[in-house]
Formats: structure tokens, C-alpha cells, sequence
């Protein structure tokens, strides 16, 4: 069953599959922030292939960014599991379990990595609501401006003859705490943001979208999950994952970080308990440790935006989003973002700039019928042509011929239509020399990494010789030093030889003497005796 309904600008879409006779399946209610899906999953269904089958309904590719969120049995906010069955994983027993459909992963620059337009339409929706919801702090200048951007995306060109006052007075467009800075009335504030939405004339709901994601992903919380944590001095503090690192904020300022570690920085993250250790690349840096409020927070994220509705108290509900599953998506991410696109990702990339194309292409020629109806005898007697919307359909109740001329003068006199077609060409060219550029690119980082292979076994040799060296050096060194020794010993044992020998002289002489004397005395005794 497919059924869909319009209002406001909003679509809302119903989709269910039929139960099958063998009973053994469940209901489950996914919700977008525009769109409701309805779906009948098998008992052993994993959170895989509820994911997909969400993507593949709604016509999504860039899948790795999103996420199923949902609220289980205790109460708490889960991000859904993807390889383990749905039903392991504490699903609340309603007759139609809930899921959010999500962005859990935001990237860096949307205008480079959000390829398609449903991708960029999601983002769209979410960002926007986190700041109305104040859940992203937001400047009241830009505020205004972002509002301008929703305006467009959802209204179209700003028409005078058409616009009353009081249209966007049932909109929701600027975050309490903006309306409540100033003393405006809604009227003054409907007047600011139509300044501004007058000048986004021509610019496409796709297009209005992608400026607003601009402005928004410069904003300091954009893309930011908050941890509470303490340090080692028991100083409250947050943890802040983002798509470029890990921040630390102070506990009264979540705008601006004290501390910041890119992906590439973290060389490791680990827990014990409540303690996390952030370990940097380089060893000489000192690892930083933090612990989480609750031991359950270790695993689970608290304070991130809840998109689902509960019957608990506030202070009840804990949102249960894995701090691992969240560093481990955004260094992916990180990482993936700094190698050359995959050839999915190249195929969409193609097929988004054709489309873009093509729809430049359509603005075109309406805009050239239109003008070539307003001047033609068959259209005298007609509605004048205010804007493309009303084109067509007056194009085909004109004559053929009618028609053929149009094309005919659209491509053979109009200079829009070559202005298009060199772009298409400079297009085309561009396309094959950054492909050409890749390739040279690709060679040289192989050969590169073929040449760091081989530095890497020349410095690995070269340490090994300057080990041995080394090791051979203090070898040397300590024979030295026994030499050094043995010689000291030597010295010492010829000192002592030469004072035994001086001794011994002396002695020697002593007895020489008495000797001599005592040769003396028995000489002049037997002289006197003679």
C-alpha cells in the first residue's frame, strides 16, 4: 500500500508491506523528518537490513552518514545496531515499534561531500530543526538569513503581486532565544526575513537548501556531540566528537574548545570503567584522561539531540549512542575523505552534475518559450507567462509546429543555449583532465609508496648498521676501559715493586755497611793482636 499526502510544502509518505501468513513478523514505524514508513520485518531481521530497506525506499546511497534511532523498553535512546537482530536489541513492545531515521555522521564541507539531493534534503531538515530546537546556538544575524534560505526552499521565488503579509507568520523560522533578544514584533521579523528572501530569486529549493548548510556548518556546535565528563582534577568538563576530532570545552562555554585533538593526531582511545584515555601520535605528548559522570556513560552518549518523543520525565532518559561507535564512524570518515573518491562515489557525483544540467537546461528553454509564446500569433488571447511553472502545460496545448520553432530558436540563435553548451563542453573537458590528473595522481602515490618501501628498508638497514656500530663502539669502549683499569693496576704494581726494590737497597746498604764495619773491627782486632 503507497498512499501520500501535501501540506505546506511537506510530503508525507505511507508505505506498508504485507504480513505474511507465517505470523513470524513484527511492525516497525520509521519516521524521517519528513516522510513515515511502515514496514512488516521477519523475526530474524538485523538492524542491516531494516537500514537498507529504509535506503533503498526512500533512494538513498550516501548511506554512511545515518543511522536508526529509537527508544527502548528502560526508555532509553539507542542507535540501532546494524549486525544484530532487531529484536536483541531491547525494542519496546508497542504494536508498531518507532525507529528515527537519522543523520548520526555530519560531514566537513556539505557543497563537496553531499552528492545527492535527497542526502542534502535530510541534512536539511535536521540541521534546521537543531537550531530552531537551540540545540545549535546561532547568531541572530544569521538567523535571519538561514530563515530567508527555509523561506526559499519551501515557498519558491518571492512574488510582490502574490506574497501577503503574515504568510510566514505560521512558520517556524528563528530560535526563541533570537526572537526573545529583541523587542520585535512578528510583523518586523517577517519584514527582515523578506529583505532577504526577495533576493534569493531564481535559486532552487535544492540550491537554497545548499546555501543554508553553508552558513550552518560554520556554526561552532554544528556536528558536535556533547559528553559530560570530569578530569583527573575532577574539573566538570565536555567532550565534544566531531568529524574532524575530539574537542574539550569548558563546562560553561560548549561555543569554543580549550583543547582539540584532530583524528590524525589520536593514536588510540580506551576505556576502563568511567576512565578514557585519549593516547596523541606522538609518544613524547602526554595522553590525556578523562572519566565519564555515570559508568554507564562509558559506552553511551548523553545530552545529544533526542528526535524521539517519550512518555519519561527529561531527567529520566538517557541516550544511549556509543562514544566508540561515534569515534570510530568519524575517524572512517576521516580517513576516507583523504583518498581518492570510490567509484560509487564518482558515479553519483557524474549523475548529480548531469542532473543539474539538465534541470539548468529545462530553466532555460522554459524561460525561451516563454518568451517566444508572450510574441507569437498563436498565443495571442492567452495568459501572460509569469514564471515557469505555468510553461509547460501551455506548451502543449500549442501547435506542434509551435513547439518545433521554439526548439528550433532555442538552439540555433539563442545565446543562453551556447553559453550552455561551451559549459557543458568545458565541463565534459574538465571531467576528463581531473580524470587524467587522477590516474597520474594514482600512479605517483603508487610509485611513491613503492619508493617509501624501499626508504623504509634502507632506514631500517641502515639502524641495523648503526646498532651494530654502535653495539661494537661500546664494546670497544668497555675494553677501554678494562685496558684503562689493567694499566692503573700495572702502574700501581710497579710502584709498589719500585719502592720494594728501593727498600731492599736500602737494606742491602745497611747490611753492606755493617758488614763493611764489622770487617773493620775484626781487621784492626787482629792487628792489634798481631
Amino acid at each position: 500500500m503507497l498512499s501520500s499526502t501535501a501540506e505546506d510544502g511537506e510530503i508525507e509518505v505511507r508505505i506498508s508491506v504485507g504480513r505474511k501468513k507465517s505470523g513470524k513478523s513484527f511492525p516497525v514505524k520509521v519516521c524521517t523528518l519528513d516522510a513515515e514508513l511502515e514496514f512488516n520485518l521477519e523475526w530474524r531481521a538485523t538492524g542491516r537490513d531494516l537500514f537498507d530497506l529504509v535506503c533503498r525506499t526512500i533512494g538513498l546511497r550516501e548511506t554512511w552518514y545515518f543511522g536508526l534511532q529509537y527508544e527502548d523498553a528502560k526508555g532509553f535512546i539507542s542507535w540501532l545496531k546494524l549486525d544484530k537482530k532487531v529484536q536483541d536489541q531491547g525494542i519496546s513492545q508497542q504494536p508498531t515499534t518507532p525507529f528515527m531515521f537519522l543523520g548520526k555522521f555530519y560531514p566537513e564541507d556539505v557543497a563537496e561531500e553531499l552528492v545527492q539531493e535527497v542526502t542534502q534534503h535530510l541534512f536539511f531538515l535536521q540541521v534546521k530543526q537543531a537550531i530552531l530546537s537551540m540545540d545549535i546556538y546561532c547568531p541572530p544575524e544569521a538567523s535571519v538569513l538561514l530563515a530567508s534560505y527555509a523561506v526559499q526552499a519551501k515557498y519558491g521565488d518571492y512574488d510582490e503581486s502574490t506574497y501577503k503579509p503574515g504568510m510566514l507568520a505560521s512558520d517556524d523560522l528563528l530560535p526563541q532565544r533570537v526572537i526573545d533578544q529583541y523587542q520585535m514584533t512578528p510583523e518586523m521579523w517577517e519584514d527582515r526575513i523578506k529583505i532577504w528572501y526577495a533576493d534569493h530569486r531564481g535559486m532552487s529549493r535544492d540550491e537554497a537548501e545548499m546555501e543554508y548548510l553553508k552558513i550552518a556548518q560554520d556554526l561552532d556546535m554544528y556536528g558536535v556531540n556533547y559528553f559530560p565528563i570530569n578530569n583527573k582534577k575532577d574539573t566538570e568538563l565536555y567532550l565534544g566528537v566531531t568529524a574532524l576530532g575530539l574537542n574539550i570545552y569548558e563546562k560553561d562555554n560548549k561555543l569554543t574548545p580549550k583543547t582539540t585533538f584532530t583524528w590524525s593526531e589520536i593514536r588510540h582511545i580506551s576505556f576502563d570503567d568511567k576512565k578514557f584515555i585519549i593516547k596523541p601520535v606522538e609518544k613524547s605528548s602526554p595522553n590525556f584522561v578523562f572519566f565519564s559522570q555515570k559508568v554507564r556513560m562509558n559506552k553511551l552518549l548523553a545530552n545529544a539531540p533526542v528526535m524521539l518523543s517519550s512518555t519519561a520525565e527529561d531527567g529520566d532518559i538517557e541516550v544511549r549512542i556509543s562514544i566508540l561507535d561515534l569515534c570510530i564512524g568519524n575517524h572512517d570518515l576521516f580517513m576516507r575523505r583523504r583518498k581518492p573518491d570510490s567509484m560509487e562515489v564518482q558515479q553519483m557525483k557524474a549523475q548529480a552534475k548531469e542532473e543539474k544540467s539538465r534541470y539548468s537546461l529545462a530553466v532555460m528553454v522554459e524561460r525561451i518559450a516563454c518568451l517566444s509564446l508572450t510574441s507569437d500569433s498563436h498565443f495571442e488571447g492567452r495568459a501572460g507567462c509569469k514564471d515557469s511553472v505555468t510553461v509547460f502545460p501551455l506548451i502543449l496545448t500549442l501547435k506542434v509546429g509551435l513547439v518545433e520553432r521554439i526548439v528550433f530558436l532555442s538552439l540555433t540563435s539563442d545565446p543562453h543555449f551556447e553559453g550552455w553548451h561551451k559549459e557543458r563542453q568545458i565541463e565534459r573537458n574538465k571531467l576528463a583532465r581531473e580524470k587524467q590528473l587522477r590516474e597520474a595522481a594514482e600512479r605517483e602515490k603508487a610509485a611513491m609508496e613503492q619508493r617509501l618501501l624501499q626508504y623504509q628498508e634502507e632506514i631500517r638497514l641502515a639502524n641495523e648498521a648503526l646498532k651494530r656500530s654502535e653495539e661494537t663502539a661500546d664494546l670497544l669502549a668497555e675494553k677501554s676501559r678494562v685496558a684503562e683499569e689493567e694499566a692503573m693496576l700495572l702502574s700501581q704494581k710497579a710502584s709498589e715493586a719500585e719502592q720494594e726494590i728501593t727498600r731492599l737497597r736500602l737494606g742491602a746498604m745497611k747490611v753492606s755497611k755493617t758488614f763493611f764495619s764489622s770487617l773493620c773491627f775484626i781487621a784492626k782486632h787482629n792487628y792489634i793482636c798481631t
